[in-house]
Order: structure tokens, then sequence, then C-alpha cells
């Protein structure tokens, strides 16, 4: 049984959870002894962890990428979440069910994909129609393009990640298209579906998210290009201007040459492709790092490093401050009896009238 979610963890609790390993660093106390600095995860997010004792004994029982099972108390420390493990034990895969460890967009694949099929179908370019018909009429590209992340943690990195940026994406390129009216919006379309399409074969997302051998020798700016010039020879005729213009917009969707891109935007449709990309992906990790700072008190976040800056949650900032519990009336002073001093027939006189009253 898998325990509680990652999502569902609150300070200064005890748990016993399943999680997957998504890293496994040995790093050293001030003296000299191991500890291990673990980053743990389900399907609702990341957890930082740390075992500090008795590390030896389970030091080489397990790895990146497997499953374990741990025992511990959650804190808070720098204003984030952390788990403090005293117990740690691997867990077979038969014993694991995926459902709950991989996380997954919550629209519908399947749903999503009839209606990126839809937009296809509706464009007036003949020549952009029949290309990207062709590409997902490969039924190996077609199940990996509904399922694969858009990123391995900045911005949608769940399943179905990359078809529901590319979505968003379309309604943003529908929009802007309208707006500017030199722009192609079949070619801007067009862009938009097959930027990131190099991330089925560049990301690995069986049981974590990380980079493929592909991922790492080529990057998946050149597998789009790729799969594209291959695509591309399967239509007769397939206009080579249009080609080169298509895959210019895949070379240079990242912009700038230190993002990654080998080539900078050199017309309108890729050029407004590169914002549209930078504006969407941009505002979902925004989202996202307020999503997961949420059982903080704190107004801003930790430092993101993705965005470069920590982000204030407008919400706490504006919401009005618990009310101050209600203070109890003080008790009415006593009133105290004035001091007389008394002299000659004056205590003479309150001497016998205390007398004649009892």
């Amino acid at each position: 049984m898998k325990g509680p979610l990652v999502s569902e963890l609150a300070p200064k609790q005890l748990i016993t959870s399943l999680f997957l390993v998504q890293s496994k660093d040995v790093r050293q106390k001030k003296d000299g002894s191991p500890y291990l600095s673990l980053q743990l995860s389900d399907k609702s997010g990341d957890l930082d962890a740390k075992m500090w004792d008795n590390v030896g004994e389970v030091l080489d029982t397990f790895d990146r990428d497997d499953f374990v099972k741990v025992k511990g108390e959650t804190l808070l420390y720098q204003n984030r979440l952390q788990l403090n493990i005293h117990r740690l034990t691997r867990v077979p895969d038969s014993e694991i069910d995926l459902g709950d460890f991989l996380p997954v967009s919550k629209r519908d694949l399947e749903e999503m994909f009839a209606e990126l099929m839809g937009v296809i179908g509706s464009m007036k370019n003949a020549d952009l129609q029949a290309l990207l018909k062709a590409i997902f009429a490969d039924a190996e590209i077609a199940a990996a393009y509904k399922r694969a992340p858009a990123a391995k943690g900045i911005h949608h990195a769940w399943l179905g990640g990359l078809i529901e940026h590319v979505l968003s994406l379309l309604q943003l390129a529908k929009f802007t298209a309208g707006h500017y009216p030199f722009i192609d919006e079949d070619l801007l379309v067009a862009g938009v579906i097959l930027h990131d399409i190099g991330k089925i074969s560049e990301l690995r997302y069986e049981r974590s998210f990380s980079y493929s051998t592909p991922g790492q020798l080529l990057g998946h700016i050149q597998i789009g290009v790729n799969i594209v010039e291959d695509k591309a020879r399967s239509l007769p005729g397939f206009p080579v201007k249009l080609k080169m213009l298509v895959e210019h917009m895949i070379l240079s969707h990242h912009g700038q040459l230190e993002f990654g891109s080998p080539k900078l935007p050199s017309f309108a449709e890729a050029l407004l492709l590169h914002h549209l990309d930078n504006l969407d992906s941009k505002m979902e990790a925004l989202r996202v790092a307020l999503e997961r700072d949420r059982s903080s008190e704190n107004e801003w976040t930790p430092y993101n490093y993705a965005l470069e800056r920590s982000l204030l949650d407008k919400n706490k900032y504006l919401s009005p401050p618990p009310p101050s519990p209600p203070q109890q009336p003080a008790a009415p002073a006593k009133a105290k009896k004035p001091q007389t001093t008394l002299f000659g027939d004056q205590l003479l006189g309150a001497w016998k009238g205390g007398e004649e009253g009892e």
C-alpha cells in the first residue's frame, strides 16, 4: 500500500510510505561520517529527504530509480518540506502500482490527441497538413506523443505534458495569428505541433523522467528535425522551401544561442513561436512553484532556479491576516479604603464607635 502522497504531507508528521528514488547522493557530516541525501517522488510531486543514521546498513541495498519504503518524520527546512528518514527498505517492482508514481495530465490523453487531430484536419495548407498527417500516421510516434512529458522537471513534467503544452500553445497561436494579420496561421500551427516533437525520444518516461542516450547525444531539437526530414521524404513533391521553414522553427524555438538554439528566429512565425513557447512554459513553471509551496505560510517561495527568482504568492499576500484571539477583559481593580490617621479624641471616638457597633 502506497501511504500518503507527497502533496498530502505536512510538517511534524510521522509517516510510512512508498516513494521512487529520483536521485541518491552520499555526503559527509561534520564528523566525517556519511549521510544520504535523496530526492524522492510520487505522482504528486518531489520531496527532499535525508537519512542521517545507519547509512551503512542501507547504502548498497538500493539505487536511483528504485522504489523504497521509508519511515520518517517531516519538517520544514529553509521554508521547504523535508523528510528525515529513520528506516528505509527497497521494494520490488512487482509490489508497485506505477500509477502511484508517475504524474499524469489531468486531461484524458486520447481526448487531447483527438483535439490535436481536429486542429490538423482544419488546416488550409494542404502540404503542411499532409506532413503532419504523415508524422502522426506513424503509430510509434503517435503513441509516444500522447504520453511524453514536455520537460524533465521545469514545466509540464508529467505524462501527457507535451501534448497538453502543445494544445495550450495552439490556443495562443490562434489568438495571436488573428491579432497580427501578417502571420501565416498554418505555418505557426505546424511549428507549434512540431517544435518539441523530438522529446518523444529525448526523454525516458517509463518509471521516472530522465534523458535517453539519443537525448544526451543529439537533443530534442536535432531529433525533431530528423523526424521532419524523414516524413517529408515520404511525400512526393513536398516543397523544399516550406520544409526548410518548418525545420528552422524547430531549430530556433529556444530563441537564443545560449539557450540551445543553433539558429536565432529569423522570420515572423519563428519569432512568435519562440515567445509563445517561452510564455507558456514560464507561466506553467510559476503555477507549479506556487502550488508546491502552498503548505508554507510564507508569502514568498524559495528561490526558483528555472525562473531565477523567488515568487510572491499574491493570494497569501492579499488575504486578510487571521483574526487575533479574543482578549480576556481585565478584572476590575478592588477599591482601596482610604487610609486615615487618627489622633487624640478621634482615636477614642473610633474605638468607642467600634465597640458600640459590636
